[in-house]
Protein backbone atom coordinates (compact mmCIF):
# COMPACT_ATOMS: atom_id res chain seq x y z
CA UNK A 1 0.00 0.00 0.00
CA UNK A 2 1.84 3.23 -1.10
CA UNK A 3 1.85 5.88 1.74
CA UNK A 4 -0.12 8.23 -1.16
CA UNK A 5 -3.25 6.10 -1.28
CA UNK A 6 -3.57 5.89 2.80
CA UNK A 7 -2.92 9.65 3.01
CA UNK A 8 -5.96 10.15 0.72
CA UNK A 9 -7.83 7.48 2.82
CA UNK A 10 -7.32 9.49 6.01
CA UNK A 11 -8.34 12.19 4.14
CA UNK A 12 -11.59 11.42 2.87
CA UNK A 13 -12.14 9.51 6.47
CA UNK A 14 -12.37 12.59 8.21
CA UNK A 15 -13.37 15.19 6.10
CA UNK A 16 -15.95 12.45 4.67
CA UNK A 17 -16.40 14.27 1.59
CA UNK A 18 -14.56 13.67 -1.85
CA UNK A 19 -14.46 17.05 -2.49
CA UNK A 20 -13.19 18.67 0.93
CA UNK A 21 -10.45 15.69 0.61
CA UNK A 22 -9.55 16.57 -2.80
CA UNK A 23 -8.28 20.10 -1.60
CA UNK A 24 -6.36 18.69 1.41
CA UNK A 25 -4.46 16.48 -0.10
CA UNK A 26 -4.30 18.83 -2.86
CA UNK A 27 -5.69 16.54 -5.96
CA UNK A 28 -8.32 16.52 -8.17
CA UNK A 29 -11.46 14.78 -6.78
CA UNK A 30 -11.34 12.03 -10.09
CA UNK A 31 -8.25 11.59 -8.42
CA UNK A 32 -9.13 11.19 -5.17
CA UNK A 33 -11.75 8.68 -6.79
CA UNK A 34 -9.17 6.67 -8.52
CA UNK A 35 -7.07 6.65 -5.61
CA UNK A 36 -9.52 5.10 -2.95
CA UNK A 37 -10.70 3.06 -6.00
CA UNK A 38 -7.26 1.81 -6.36
CA UNK A 39 -6.69 0.99 -2.62
CA UNK A 40 -10.32 -0.91 -2.28
CA UNK A 41 -8.90 -2.89 -5.33
CA UNK A 42 -5.59 -3.83 -3.31
CA UNK A 43 -7.44 -4.76 -0.33
CA UNK A 44 -10.01 -6.37 -2.04
CA UNK A 45 -12.69 -4.96 0.41
CA UNK A 46 -14.98 -1.37 0.55
CA UNK A 47 -13.86 1.14 2.28
CA UNK A 48 -16.71 3.32 2.38
CA UNK A 49 -20.71 3.80 2.04
CA UNK A 50 -22.86 6.73 0.84
CA UNK A 51 -25.16 8.39 3.74
CA UNK A 52 -26.90 11.34 4.73
CA UNK A 53 -24.54 12.53 6.45
CA UNK A 54 -21.86 12.16 3.53
CA UNK A 55 -19.32 9.15 3.58
CA UNK A 56 -19.23 6.61 6.21
CA UNK A 57 -16.22 4.13 6.87
CA UNK A 58 -17.45 0.27 6.64
CA UNK A 59 -16.13 -2.13 9.03
CA UNK A 60 -12.92 -2.37 6.39
CA UNK A 61 -12.59 0.90 6.17
CA UNK A 62 -12.75 1.26 10.15
CA UNK A 63 -10.27 -1.71 10.90
CA UNK A 64 -7.45 -0.04 8.20
CA UNK A 65 -7.84 3.41 9.44
CA UNK A 66 -5.65 2.86 12.69
CA UNK A 67 -3.20 1.01 10.40
CA UNK A 68 -2.87 3.77 7.82
CA UNK A 69 -1.98 5.84 10.52
CA UNK A 70 0.49 4.07 11.74
CA UNK A 71 2.30 3.29 8.41
CA UNK A 72 2.55 6.98 7.77
CA UNK A 73 3.59 7.82 11.31
CA UNK A 74 6.42 4.96 10.28
CA UNK A 75 7.11 6.63 7.01
CA UNK A 76 7.60 9.68 8.55
CA UNK A 77 9.94 7.98 10.52
CA UNK A 78 12.06 5.95 8.79
CA UNK A 79 12.89 9.10 6.68
CA UNK A 80 13.70 11.33 9.63
CA UNK A 81 15.97 8.23 10.39
CA UNK A 82 17.63 7.90 7.22
CA UNK A 83 18.18 11.84 7.10
CA UNK A 84 19.78 11.97 10.78
CA UNK A 85 22.25 8.89 9.81
CA UNK A 86 23.44 10.99 6.50
CA UNK A 87 23.86 14.17 8.61
CA UNK A 88 24.42 15.85 5.26
CA UNK A 89 22.15 19.12 6.00
CA UNK A 90 19.31 19.92 8.78
CA UNK A 91 16.79 19.64 6.23
CA UNK A 92 13.33 21.58 6.41
CA UNK A 93 11.14 22.63 9.27
CA UNK A 94 7.65 23.13 9.29
CA UNK A 95 6.21 25.04 11.81
CA UNK A 96 2.42 25.89 12.65
CA UNK A 97 0.97 28.61 14.42
CA UNK A 98 -2.15 30.90 15.86
CA UNK A 99 -1.62 34.06 13.49
CA UNK A 100 -1.11 36.08 16.47
CA UNK A 101 1.53 33.91 18.09
CA UNK A 102 3.05 33.69 14.70
CA UNK A 103 3.53 37.38 14.16
CA UNK A 104 4.09 38.97 18.01
CA UNK A 105 6.31 35.55 19.18
CA UNK A 106 7.83 33.84 16.52
CA UNK A 107 8.72 36.41 13.68
CA UNK A 108 12.22 37.58 15.24
CA UNK A 109 12.70 34.70 17.35
CA UNK A 110 12.96 32.73 13.84
CA UNK A 111 14.93 35.08 12.71
CA UNK A 112 17.42 34.69 15.13
CA UNK A 113 16.87 30.85 15.03
CA UNK A 114 17.45 30.94 11.00
CA UNK A 115 20.68 32.97 11.15
CA UNK A 116 22.09 30.30 13.98
CA UNK A 117 21.15 27.75 11.53
CA UNK A 118 21.50 28.94 7.76
CA UNK A 119 21.21 25.24 6.33
CA UNK A 120 17.66 24.65 7.83
CA UNK A 121 14.85 25.28 5.15
CA UNK A 122 11.78 26.75 7.38
CA UNK A 123 8.36 26.77 6.52
CA UNK A 124 5.77 28.72 8.64
CA UNK A 125 2.07 27.63 8.33
CA UNK A 126 -0.90 29.77 9.86
CA UNK A 127 -3.79 27.67 10.67
CA UNK A 128 -6.69 27.69 13.96
CA UNK A 129 -5.82 25.20 16.70
CA UNK A 130 -7.66 22.78 15.77
CA UNK A 131 -5.97 22.48 12.03
CA UNK A 132 -2.82 22.59 13.13
CA UNK A 133 -2.96 19.71 15.57
CA UNK A 134 -4.95 17.62 12.73
CA UNK A 135 -1.68 18.61 9.93
CA UNK A 136 0.61 17.42 13.38
CA UNK A 137 -0.84 14.19 13.32
CA UNK A 138 -0.64 13.59 10.09
CA UNK A 139 2.90 15.05 9.18
CA UNK A 140 2.38 18.07 7.45
CA UNK A 141 4.32 19.97 9.91
CA UNK A 142 6.94 18.68 12.83
CA UNK A 143 5.97 21.22 15.50
CA UNK A 144 2.75 23.38 16.72
CA UNK A 145 2.98 26.58 18.66
CA UNK A 146 -0.88 27.27 20.02
CA UNK A 147 -2.70 28.35 23.63
CA UNK A 148 -3.36 24.96 25.61
CA UNK A 149 -6.77 24.34 26.26
CA UNK A 150 -6.99 22.95 29.39
CA UNK A 151 -9.80 21.14 30.36
CA UNK A 152 -10.42 20.23 26.96
CA UNK A 153 -10.35 16.02 27.97
CA UNK A 154 -7.29 13.78 28.06
CA UNK A 155 -4.31 14.92 25.93
CA UNK A 156 -3.40 13.05 22.79
CA UNK A 157 -1.10 10.49 23.72
CA UNK A 158 0.53 10.68 20.45
CA UNK A 159 1.79 14.28 21.49
CA UNK A 160 4.31 15.77 23.10
CA UNK A 161 4.06 19.23 24.73
CA UNK A 162 6.34 22.08 26.72
CA UNK A 163 5.15 25.27 28.02
CA UNK A 164 7.00 28.17 26.85
CA UNK A 165 5.39 30.67 28.07
CA UNK A 166 1.92 32.51 29.26
CA UNK A 167 0.15 35.51 28.08
CA UNK A 168 -2.43 37.08 30.77
CA UNK A 169 -5.50 37.44 29.69
CA UNK A 170 -7.83 40.88 29.59
CA UNK A 171 -10.43 41.72 29.66
CA UNK A 172 -11.49 44.47 26.93
CA UNK A 173 -13.96 46.94 26.66
CA UNK A 174 -15.02 50.33 24.46
CA UNK A 175 -12.43 53.58 25.42
CA UNK A 176 -13.93 55.00 28.28
CA UNK A 177 -13.46 57.59 31.44
CA UNK A 178 -15.17 56.29 34.45
CA UNK A 179 -13.79 52.51 34.93
CA UNK A 180 -10.75 51.22 35.91
CA UNK A 181 -11.83 47.39 37.03
CA UNK A 182 -14.80 45.49 37.57
CA UNK A 183 -15.97 42.54 39.51
CA UNK A 184 -17.64 39.35 38.54
CA UNK A 185 -20.91 39.79 40.06
CA UNK A 186 -20.94 42.67 37.38
CA UNK A 187 -19.79 40.79 34.77
CA UNK A 188 -22.10 38.02 35.06
CA UNK A 189 -24.89 40.45 33.52
CA UNK A 190 -22.80 42.30 30.75
CA UNK A 191 -22.81 40.59 26.98
CA UNK A 192 -19.92 39.31 25.16
CA UNK A 193 -17.97 39.10 21.71
CA UNK A 194 -16.19 35.34 21.56
CA UNK A 195 -15.06 33.32 18.85
CA UNK A 196 -16.88 30.53 18.02
CA UNK A 197 -17.37 26.76 20.00
CA UNK A 198 -14.39 24.77 19.32
CA UNK A 199 -12.11 27.47 19.52
CA UNK A 200 -9.03 27.88 21.30
CA UNK A 201 -10.00 31.35 22.42
CA UNK A 202 -13.53 30.43 22.91
CA UNK A 203 -12.25 27.55 25.62
CA UNK A 204 -10.20 30.34 27.24
CA UNK A 205 -13.18 32.69 27.81
CA UNK A 206 -15.55 29.27 28.97
CA UNK A 207 -12.84 27.84 31.36
CA UNK A 208 -12.62 31.52 32.82
CA UNK A 209 -16.41 32.03 33.44
CA UNK A 210 -16.29 28.12 34.86
CA UNK A 211 -13.28 28.98 37.05
CA UNK A 212 -15.39 32.45 38.48
CA UNK A 213 -18.65 30.33 38.68
CA UNK A 214 -20.25 32.75 36.48
CA UNK A 215 -21.74 29.87 34.01
CA UNK A 216 -21.22 30.64 30.24
CA UNK A 217 -21.11 34.30 29.35
CA UNK A 218 -24.11 36.07 27.91
CA UNK A 219 -23.07 36.66 24.13
CA UNK A 220 -23.78 39.54 22.18
CA UNK A 221 -22.16 37.84 18.94
CA UNK A 222 -20.27 35.13 17.80
CA UNK A 223 -17.27 35.72 15.66
CA UNK A 224 -14.37 34.12 13.61
CA UNK A 225 -11.23 36.06 14.84
CA UNK A 226 -9.82 37.84 17.13
CA UNK A 227 -9.49 40.94 15.08
CA UNK A 228 -13.31 40.93 14.33
CA UNK A 229 -13.87 40.82 18.10
CA UNK A 230 -11.76 43.67 19.04
CA UNK A 231 -13.41 45.94 16.03
CA UNK A 232 -17.42 45.09 17.88
CA UNK A 233 -15.60 45.48 21.17
CA UNK A 234 -14.49 48.88 20.13
CA UNK A 235 -18.12 50.02 18.68
CA UNK A 236 -19.55 49.00 21.76
CA UNK A 237 -20.85 45.69 21.04
CA UNK A 238 -20.03 43.92 24.10
CA UNK A 239 -16.96 42.76 26.19
CA UNK A 240 -14.00 40.68 25.23
CA UNK A 241 -11.64 37.94 27.32
CA UNK A 242 -8.90 37.47 25.31
CA UNK A 243 -4.86 36.77 25.73
CA UNK A 244 -3.54 40.52 25.53
CA UNK A 245 -1.10 38.90 23.01
CA UNK A 246 -3.73 38.51 20.62
CA UNK A 247 -5.09 42.45 21.10
CA UNK A 248 -1.97 44.35 21.61
CA UNK A 249 -2.24 46.56 18.47
CA UNK A 250 -5.89 47.34 19.61
CA UNK A 251 -4.78 48.32 22.98
CA UNK A 252 -1.50 50.63 21.86
CA UNK A 253 -3.42 52.50 19.42
CA UNK A 254 -6.41 53.00 21.85
CA UNK A 255 -8.65 51.16 19.80
CA UNK A 256 -10.10 49.25 23.10
CA UNK A 257 -9.70 49.45 26.41
CA UNK A 258 -7.55 47.07 29.18
CA UNK A 259 -9.40 45.35 32.41
CA UNK A 260 -7.52 43.29 34.23
CA UNK A 261 -10.08 40.23 34.51
CA UNK A 262 -10.86 39.66 37.86
CA UNK A 263 -11.67 35.58 37.36
CA UNK A 264 -9.17 33.21 39.07
CA UNK A 265 -7.63 32.04 35.79
CA UNK A 266 -5.51 35.01 34.73
CA UNK A 267 -3.00 33.70 31.91
CA UNK A 268 -3.20 31.13 29.17
CA UNK A 269 -0.35 29.14 28.49
CA UNK A 270 1.78 28.68 25.17
CA UNK A 271 2.81 25.41 24.52
CA UNK A 272 5.01 23.79 21.57
CA UNK A 273 3.73 20.64 20.53
CA UNK A 274 5.28 18.06 18.42
CA UNK A 275 4.73 14.40 17.95
CA UNK A 276 6.78 11.65 19.76
CA UNK A 277 9.04 9.58 17.57
CA UNK A 278 11.67 7.14 17.71
CA UNK A 279 13.71 9.30 16.01
CA UNK A 280 12.94 13.10 15.55
CA UNK A 281 14.53 15.12 12.48
CA UNK A 282 17.51 16.68 13.02
CA UNK A 283 16.07 20.30 12.74
CA UNK A 284 13.32 19.27 15.01
CA UNK A 285 15.91 18.42 17.54
CA UNK A 286 17.37 21.77 17.50
CA UNK A 287 14.61 23.47 17.67
CA UNK A 288 13.57 21.89 20.64
CA UNK A 289 17.43 22.48 21.65
CA UNK A 290 16.68 26.33 21.02
CA UNK A 291 13.14 27.14 22.21
CA UNK A 292 12.77 28.00 26.24
CA UNK A 293 10.43 29.85 28.10
CA UNK A 294 11.96 33.20 26.81
CA UNK A 295 9.01 34.38 24.83
CA UNK A 296 8.84 37.77 26.52
CA UNK A 297 5.42 38.86 27.12
CA UNK A 298 3.64 41.71 25.19
CA UNK A 299 3.55 43.71 28.87
CA UNK A 300 3.50 42.04 32.51
CA UNK A 301 -0.03 40.55 33.71
CA UNK A 302 0.49 43.01 36.69
CA UNK A 303 0.76 46.42 34.71
CA UNK A 304 -1.84 48.53 35.03
CA UNK A 305 -4.36 49.45 32.19
CA UNK A 306 -3.61 51.32 29.96
CA UNK A 307 -7.48 53.20 29.22
CA UNK A 308 -9.60 53.93 31.38
CA UNK A 309 -13.42 52.24 30.17
CA UNK A 310 -16.60 52.36 30.79
CA UNK A 311 -18.51 49.21 30.63
CA UNK A 312 -21.85 48.61 28.20
CA UNK A 313 -24.44 46.20 29.26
Amino acid sequence: MHPRLLKTFLAVARTRNVTRAAAEVNLAQSSVSDQIQALEAELGASLFTRSRQGLELTPAGEALKPYAEEILALADETRAAVDAASCETAGTLSIGALETIASAKLAGWLADFRAAHPDIDIKLKIAGSGELLRRLGEGEIDVAFCFDRSGAGEPDARFARRVVGAEPLVLIAPPGENRTDVDLAELAEKRFVATETGCVYRAMVDRAFAEAGLGGPKLAAEVGSIDVIAGLVAAGAGLGVVPRLAVAAALDSGEVAEITWPGPVHSAELVMIWRRRRVQPRALKLLLAAVGENFARVRPAAARPRHAASLPS
